[in-house]
């Protein structure tokens, strides 16, 4: 049985190990790898690991050997599904690992706009408080998060986490999803569609998957209804939000800010116009990778692999 991981770093930088796939077999472990090199690298192999790099129908359709592909995400958009099935590839995803680690970075996201840590320890170390003779120093309104409205977009393991974070700061919770879930209802929890959340949400945070139905979701048609001291929470996928349409509506003042932990394309281009939009903070897609995160990830990987050697694929995607 070959192996490959075709960016292996994107997981493991140095701090965790992959010896545990020498158990199964001949393994060949790359730290990124280039769309020009991925069937070259995959064109004898039997088992995939991937995290960003995408397999087309093409390469599918090319790879002879290929039998199983190992998702180190829960999110599976970057694999033709449809192709893997037609030519009788199982792909296995990795689920839950990081629900705990993306709400929390959900919430650090959030409080830099509402307490604005990161500001008022700039306002200290440039000297500016200690030579202003002031007790304390204000620059632009904080704010609590008690009594404020959070609408959630999905409902799955990582937005009930939100949800519960929510709940302990005493927010009220609205949720828009494709399944309403009852037993969640509460006086300070409600399932509403996507205009009503827009309009009466503080903050709005994306927990949803991308496919056609989500695509470009966020554009300008929803955007306009949000307050404009609102902001957005994006930990999900970056194509979720139409880019422009976010851009202008920080640039011209509509709503108050953004934190992006994803872009539509990833690395972000230097054409992206949220690098030059205002109010608007971007991470490098890293909200899931606390090192408990990425340890869990790996031995849920190795039992996907495990069990798919044994005839009885779990985690699997159809």
């Amino acid at each position: 049985m070959k192996i490959v991981v075709l960016d292996g770093s994107s997981v493991n930088p140095g701090d965790l190990s992959y010896k545990f796939l020498d158990n199964y077999g001949d393994v060949s472990i790359y730290d990124y790898t280039d769309e020009s090199q991925i069937y070259d690298r995959i064109s004898d192999i039997d088992i995939v690991l991937t995290n960003k790099v995408s397999i087309s129908r093409e390469v599918i359709e090319k790879a002879n050997n290929l039998k199983f592909i190992c998702l180190l995400s829960t999110g599976y958009n970057i694999i033709d599904i449809e192709a893997a099935n037609e030519n009788n590839i199982v792909v296995s995803n990795i689920p839950d690992y990081s629900s705990m680690a993306v709400a929390q970075f959900t919430f650090s996201l959030i409080l830099q706009f509402y307490s604005k840590i990161s500001i008022y320890d700039k306002i200290v170390k440039s000297g500016e408080w200690g030579t202003s003779g002031k007790f304390c120093i204000y620059n632009g309104d904080t704010y609590e998060l008690f009594n404020k409205t959070i609408g959630i977009i999905g409902f799955g393991s990582i937005a009930q986490k939100v949800s519960e974070i929510a709940k302990s700061f005493g927010m009220n919770i609205l949720v828009y999803s494709r399944t309403v879930k009852k037993e969640y209802e509460s006086n300070i929890l409600s399932f509403v569609d996507k205009e009503y959340l827009f309009k009466n949400s503080d903050i709005i945070s994306i927990h949803c998957p991308l496919n056609k139905n989500t695509y470009n979701m966020v554009n300008k048609d929803l955007i306009k209804f949000m307050k404009y001291n609102s902001i957005i929470i994006n930990t999900s996928r970056g194509s979720i939000i139409n880019e422009v349409d976010l851009s202008t509506a920080l640039n011209k003042g509509k709503i108050m800010g953004a934190g992006m932990d994803v872009v539509s394309v990833e690395p972000i281009e230097d054409t992206n116009p949220l690098l030059t939009a205002k109010n608007c903070i971007i991470t490098p897609h890293m909200a899931w990778s606390p090192i408990e995160s990425r340890s869990r990830m790996l031995k849920i990987c190795e039992q996907n692999i495990i069990c798919f050697i044994k005839g009885n694929p779990i985690n699997r995607i159809k």
